[in-house]
């Protein structure tokens, strides 16, 4: 393990995944900005980095027993666990999601004109995360799934067509960044996900679910860009030099 102020926010995620409820306590994103160091997220955000240094090193050296390593999951399980665990929750939830926004714009849009641009957020970002899965799960996760097991039966892989793994990885990190900013929005217009005093039920109930969305979107993503990419990226080296 690196020292405290060499590791990036995705790493400390990456070792211990209840140090991102602190991150998201002081506003930090772990997820699409994984890649920056603690001193420069605490420059940027007039942070103490010797604090956030404390409580960090204070979750780390805390048990946890229920607490889940990922990072020592071989890579093929941790596929199949982000897509029957995260792909198949953004399948089961958006379309009732939808549906809840479609009925708060009619009964509730005249006196909130904001939830106009939640369902269209919304609308935009169920789109655009069902063409993201599918090209994980169609183009990506095959290779990288090819590669663990070429590696596990000491075979060769052939050269795919992207070129190298890093093109698709890329790719995919640009459109979580491009969903990251998007639910950042809705959280604003939602005042963090806060019903007005005049909801009623389904006012409620549509703001936790999309509060849940944003939630397991940001493991969703966490899983990928700090954990399963830097993976493939390892293992498509390995290639190289054998």
């Amino acid at each position: 393990m690196k020292t405290l102020e060499k590791m990036t926010i995705g790493e400390y995620v990456a070792e211990d995944f209840r140090t991102a409820a602190l991150f998201s306590k002081y506003g930090i994103d772990f997820c699409c900005k994984g890649d920056r160091t603690l001193e420069d997220v605490c420059d940027k955000k007039d942070l103490e980095l010797e604090v956030l240094e404390n409580e960090i090193a204070s979750i780390l050296e805390s048990k946890n027993d229920s607490s889940i390593d990922f990072k020592s999951w071989p890579t093929d399980l941790l596929v199949g666990y982000i897509e029957k665990t995260h792909h198949r929750y953004v399948e089961e939830k958006t379309p009732i999601i939808l549906q809840f926004l479609d009925k708060l714009c009619k009964v509730h849009g005249e006196r909130h004109p904001e939830l106009f641009e939640i369902n269209t957020l919304f609308k935009i970002g169920s789109g655009v995360l069902a063409q993201h899965m599918k090209k994980e799960e169609l183009i990506l996760f095959p290779f990288v799934k090819s590669m663990f097991k070429a590696l596990e039966e000491n075979t060769t892989i052939e050269q795919p067509h992207f070129g190298t793994v890093k093109n698709p990885i890329a790719m995919m990190m640009d459109e979580h960044e491009n969903e990251g900013e998007r639910f950042r929005r809705i959280s604003e217009l939602t005042n963090d996900y806060t019903p007005p005093s005049d909801a009623c039920n389904t006012y409620k109930v549509t703001f936790s679910m999309l509060q849940e969305f944003e939630q397991d979107l940001h493991k969703h993503i966490h899983l990928e860009n700090n954990i399963l990419f830097p993976k493939a990226k390892t293992m498509e080296e390995r290639f190289s030099i054998l």
